[in-house]
């Protein structure tokens, strides 16, 4: 195992390599699963101290699979490449936010366009 290079985590799963496909599917079931309502967001910088993304849309109320909410991320990327891109999913009963993950990243250099 190899220790990843040095640089400023902050989201979910941040401190993973960079998730897979399958395991970004799996990430967006599970938010399904447990009801919570999937939105999208976009930022040109992940900075701790910016605590204000844009919503990409409104959240997507009626998604039903992960599909919906995957075809939503890459209308999202395909318009904002340059942007920080992540899924987060809200808890209406509580009404918050309970977990987020960046889903791209633009100095990556990958497309990923393929669910």
């Amino acid at each position: 195992m190899k220790t990843l290079p040095k640089e400023r985590r902050y989201e979910t799963l941040s401190y993973l390599p960079p998730l897979s496909d399958a395991q970004i599917m799996r990430q967006v079931e599970y938010i399904l699963a447990e009801g919570y309502i999937p939105a999208i967001e976009f930022n040109e910088s992940s900075e701790p101290e910016i605590y204000y993304w844009t919503l990409w849309k409104l959240p997507l109320f009626k998604a039903t699979s992960p599909k919906d909410v995957l075809a939503e991320v890459d209308e999202c990327r395909s318009e904002y490449r340059d942007c920080y891109i992540r899924v987060v999913g809200f808890d209406n009963v509580k009404q918050c936010q309970v977990l987020s993950f960046i889903i791209h990243k633009p100095n990556e250099g990958v497309s990923r366009s393929r669910w």
